[in-house]
């Protein structure tokens, strides 16, 4: 912000809490707001399988102000287990959040969506990197969808929680199409974060702020 800040800091189990006494900034578990009004902000969640990210994203996204909440679905309900997997989430969140389905034009999502809601929720980026590789087989289109990506985020009119997954610390996957997911998801995971103000890993279920925008 170019201030010389002077910030207290108080630990929380999720995020930190900073004020400036000269210029009214507050980082909150909401995000970062100045003189009242909420920062337009990108917030990462990355975690392993069942580790809590969609359950904190949620309550990251509700936190936000506003009535207008977008929640972006990047997954196909191809199973029975799958649909009762949705079937769950969406009664997770209330009647203030609408339903877009992007399994694979997640950017135009991103970039139409935000003019219109007051925080979008992206889960999650992974079955959206699953459903690019089930349906191009050129890794330059890949590629090109994934720089398509970085740039909505980054031109994003509203606030965005996206959710990933963590995939790359177990053992090296036996088949070519399972080494080529974890490569690109760990690819995107890279970019986001490059281009996130905020990442959180979430471990049994408790997030742990690993990057957090600076306000020097």
């Amino acid at each position: 912000m170019g201030i010389n800040l002077l910030m207290t800091y108080f630990a929380k189990p999720t995020g930190y809490h900073y004020k400036n006494t000269f210029s009214s900034i507050f980082m909150q578990d909401s995000g970062i707001y100045f003189r009242g009004q909420l920062v337009k902000e990108t917030t990462l969640i990355i975690g392993g399988c069942r580790s809590g990210k969609s359950r904190h994203a949620l309550e990251l996204s509700e936190k936000i102000s506003g009535s207008k909440r977008i929640f972006i679905a990047t997954c196909m309900p191809l199973d029975d287990e799958m649909k009762k997997r949705i079937d769950r989430h969406k009664k997770e969140r209330d009647k203030s959040w609408k339903t877009v389905e992007a399994p694979v034009q997640l950017p135009k999502a991103i970039s139409e969506k935000s003019r219109e809601g007051d925080v979008i929720l992206v889960d999650c980026l992974t079955l959206w990197i699953n459903n690019l590789l089930m349906e191009i087989e050129n890794p330059d289109v890949i590629d090109q969808r994934i720089h398509k990506l970085i740039l909505a985020i980054k031109e994003a009119k509203c606030p965005i929680i996206l959710v990933s997954n963590e995939v790359g610390a177990g053992i090296v996957p036996e088949n070519k199409l399972a080494r080529q997911f974890r490569d690109y998801a760990g690819f995107v995971n890279q970019k986001v974060a490059e281009c996130a103000d905020r990442v959180i890993w979430m471990v049994a279920g408790i997030p742990v702020v690993i990057k957090s925008k600076s306000l020097d």
